[in-house]
């Protein structure tokens, strides 16, 4: 069955390049990333935890862990972090999945219950598992965004993504189109006008059911 929004997310043990972890507890109380790879030594790939590497900071500021995931092991994911590192001229501090097995790319639904890795793959073999997963706090699925081999993700708006549902995680807010922090949100239509004002400031009613209101701090 397929993960979907506010669905909780499958909870698992597994080894990294870090060590043994248990998913749930290593969430913690905290935001969560989950990106995965189809093979480690892939360039576009390379690229994308180099960008990961180089926003340790805001993901930091934003109470938020990240966690790599790749269809290879252990050993191929601590030498691939030297390129890593290499290329995007930081430390790569968060941990990587070894996900040989298939099994945490098989929970989330990335590949079918029936796929293997065949003798002499290729990333092609394994080319869906290239999927971001921003979880929140409760362990529930807040957005999921797949991405083919040829397109690189944008961490900009991985990171634009996630200060939105932050700011409505709970709240009865909204962000418009093309969004951006620290932009005007939308209320939702669960407050009436006056209760809205009493909880966000004035209002600018666009029409009767678009109405916004400076973000909160």
């Amino acid at each position: 069955m397929a993960l979907r929004i506010n669905d909780s997310v499958p909870d698992f043990s597994a080894e990294t390049d870090q060590g043994s972890l248990n998913f749930h507890d290593w969430i913690g109380d905290s935001w969560a990333i989950l990106f995965s790879h189809p093979k480690d030594f892939t360039p576009v790939c390379t690229t994308e935890f180099a960008a990961v590497a180089q926003l340790a900071g805001e993901w930091r500021k934003r109470n938020t862990k990240v966690i790599g995931v790749s269809v290879d092991g252990v050993d191929e994911h601590k030498k691939w972090k030297t390129d890593i590192e290499h290329f995007g001229g930081c430390a790569a501090d968060f941990p990587i999945i070894a996900d040989d097995g298939l099994a945490v790319s098989k929970a989330f639904d990335m590949l079918p219950a029936e796929a293997y890795l065949p003798d002499g793959r290729t990333p092609a073999d394994s080319a869906t598992v290239r999927s971001v997963f921003i979880i929140g706090p409760d362990k529930k699925l807040k957005l999921a965004m797949t991405y083919p081999m040829s397109v690189g993700r944008n961490f900009a708006e991985v990171l634009r993504a996630l200060d939105a549902l932050q700011l409505t995680y709970n709240v009865p807010l909204a962000t418009p189109a093309n969004w951006a922090a620290g932009q005007d949100v939308i209320v939702a239509l669960a407050l009436n006008n006056e209760q809205a004002e009493q909880k966000y400031g004035p209002l600018d009613i666009k029409l009767p059911y678009l109405r916004t209101a400076k973000a909160p701090a």
